[in-house]
C-alpha cells in the first residue's frame, strides 16, 4: 500500500487538472467538475484543495498573462506534477485491486 493517500475530492481535482491539461485554472476546474460529476463545488473548497495539493508536490502552478477582461488580473494555471501522476496511478491501482477483490456474488443482491 502506498504511503500517499488522496481524499476523494483531492483525487477528482487532480484528475480534472489532468483533463484540462494546460487550461486548468479555478473557474475552468469548477466548470469541468460540475459538468462531469453533477455536483456543486465552491471556489473556497477548491482553492483550499489546490493549495494543499501544491504543498504536497502533487500539483504545480504558474500565472498566465494579465487580461483586460479580468481587470488586469492574471489566472493561476495548475498542472499535475510527475510525482502527482505517480500518486494518481497508485491510487487507481489500489481502487482496481479493491474492486477486483469484491466477490461477484456481492453484486447479485
Amino acid at each position: 500500500m502506498s504511503k500517499h493517500h488522496l481524499g476523494e475530492f483531492e483525487e477528482v481535482v487532480m484528475l480534472t487538472v489532468a483533463i484540462l491539461h494546460g487550461k486548468a485554472y479555478g473557474i475552468a476546474i469548477i466548470d469541468e467538475l460540475e459538468g462531469r460529476l453533477d455536483r456543486k463545488v465552491s471556489i473556497g473548497a477548491l482553492q483550499t484543495v489546490l493549495r494543499r495539493l501544491e504543498k504536497k508536490g502533487y500539483l504545480s502552478s504558474e500565472f498566465g498573462e494579465a487580461t483586460q477582461e479580468r481587470g488586469g488580473k492574471r489566472k493561476r494555471y495548475f498542472q499535475v506534477t510527475n510525482f502527482g501522476m505517480q500518486v494518481l496511478q497508485e491510487t487507481k491501482e489500489q481502487r482496481i485491486n479493491l474492486w477486483n477483490a469484491v466477490p461477484k456474488i456481492s453484486f447479485n443482491n
